[in-house]
């Protein structure tokens, strides 16, 4: 039995999703009944256009028809069209009840059951005349409206109350004449016996009731429904995994780039491992100097509010220059420009990051003395070149990364700052590449030539960023 569920429900009955994943289905649920509050007003308005656009028929029971000058269905709409625009507007402030909803549903069929049953008296006719009129079509309508909410009990509990509207009408039809003899308008030509027939020709064209045909109006409306329920029970299905694999992709987001998210929820094949592109880039690699001897002497918590901080600086100033936050190493931040979405201004825009950081601490720094704080000491170094972007791990954990000399060069760019007793540097090749590109120092980079940079095994001419 579960495995026909799973096939009829396209995957059976699944945990409860989160909370985070309900609470964005609720909100498209309550865009929905926004609409669907909006559709029923349309549908008053039209009924009252299609009820005056017919005129009232010679012999018609005016008498009954309007009480104390009010006209029946003008009343009835005006009514329906009131609780249609409270309905609206507790929609809009979200306030709408599950109660409410089934109310709404009771509403709707009960205004289009009551303007089909006012037909025979319209038109001066006997009762059965309203079972054949085509505005019956619109119940569908009705319970169609109910699937925007993908909640298959709104569509069940319309359809039911669709066939209980319409059997109610039946039997007013024919218990009308049949038993209290009630009639309008012109003698019935049921009179005088029971208002029922198998002839399809005589069920067109007199008063006499077909109950063949009430009955493929009740299947037509139970199949309807069911089909609708089904497919809505299937769809909600998709819409929580669509809803949950949206909220985990917008956390993913938070775990990487959004170049590279991005990147993933358009590949068109699954991401492996081993496969990367060649990219012009530049790197920067920062990190928060005695970070290590700091750990030592704070509690754990503290350590990681400073640490959470000094992200929170650094990062926002390297991704608004255009970089993209590779890994976090302990303290240290890898950041790429120019891998993760090529451009072609990669190097005077690293540059321009490094600026912004070494601001960003500046003005940190001057938070941290006002409230009695030591300063903070950051270390940053920019290199470029050719690296390869692309997925490394075992194919189970993946990891995008940039690999390549200029990796190499920036992290050990990064260490020689201490040597230099400067926060930021860059080799000349890079900080030229960088001018040529556009970049304009805030003040003149300091030029120290032919410098022995650990690891690196011929000298560099390297650039002092000024702070």
């Amino acid at each position: 039995m579960r495995a026909v569920l799973n096939w009829v429900f396209d995957g059976g009955v699944d945990r409860a999703p989160p909370a985070r994943v309900l609470e964005r289905i609720r909100a498209q649920q309550e865009r929905s009944e926004i609409l669907v509050s909006v559709a029923q007003l349309l549908a008053a308005l039209f009924f009252a256009v299609l009820y005056h656009a017919a005129p009232m028929a010679q012999g018609s029971l005016q008498n009954v028809y309007i009480i104390r000058g009010i006209d029946l269905i003008d009343g009835i709409l005006a009514i329906y069209a009131t609780l249609t625009l409270i309905r609206l507007s507790l929609a809009l402030g979200h306030l709408l009840r599950p109660w409410m909803l089934y109310a709404s549903v009771v509403l709707d069929v009960g205004l289009l059951m009551t303007v089909i049953w006012s037909f025979h008296l319209k038109y001066g006719q006997p009762p059965a005349f309203y079972l054949k009129a085509p505005t019956f079509a619109y119940v569908f309508i009705f319970i169609a409206l109910r699937a925007l909410r993908f909640e298959a009990r709104f569509v069940l509990f319309a359809g039911a109350m669709a066939a209980l509207g319409w059997l109610v009408l039946v039997a007013f039809a024919a218990g009308a004449t049949e038993m209290w003899g009630y009639n309008v308008g012109r003698p019935s030509d049921c009179a005088a016996h029971p208002c029922r027939t198998g002839d399809y020709v005589k069920y067109v064209r007199t008063d006499f009731i077909l109950y063949g045909a009430e009955i493929d109006r009740l299947v037509t409306i139970a199949v309807v429904t069911l089909v609708l329920a089904l497919a809505i029970s299937r769809a909600r299905r998709l819409l929580i995994r669509a809803a949950t694999e949206q909220v985990a992709a917008h956390d993913l987001s938070r775990f990487l780039a959004p170049e590279v998210a991005e990147r993933i929820r358009r590949s068109e094949m699954a991401i492996a491992p081993g496969e990367g592109e060649l990219r012009d880039a530049a790197i920067l690699t920062t990190d928060l100097r005695g970070f290590t001897r700091l750990s030592t002497t704070m509690e754990p918590d503290a350590v990681m509010r400073l640490l959470q901080e000094y992200q929170g600086r650094v990062c926002p100033a390297i991704l608004a220059a255009g970089g993209s936050i590779d890994k976090f190493l302990g303290d240290g931040i890898l950041s790429s420009f120019g891998a993760a979405r090529p451009t072609n201004t990669y190097a005077a825009d690293a540059l321009r990051a490094a600026d912004a950081v070494l601001a960003t601490v500046a003005a940190w720094n001057a938070d941290r003395a006002v409230a009695g704080q030591p300063p903070i000491r950051v270390g940053l170094a920019i290199a470029s070149g050719r690296v390869v972007f692309g997925a490394v791990g075992d194919g189970d954990r993946l990891e995008y990364t940039v690999i390549g000399d200029a990796v190499n060069l920036a992290a050990k760019l990064e260490k020689h700052t201490k040597e230099e007793a400067v926060p930021a540097l860059t080799d000349s090749t890079t900080y030229d590449l960088a001018v040529a590109q556009g970049y304009v120092p805030p003040t003149p980079g300091e030029r120290r030539a032919n410098r022995v940079v650990g690891g690196v095994a011929t000298p560099l001419d390297l650039v002092i960023l000024a702070p």
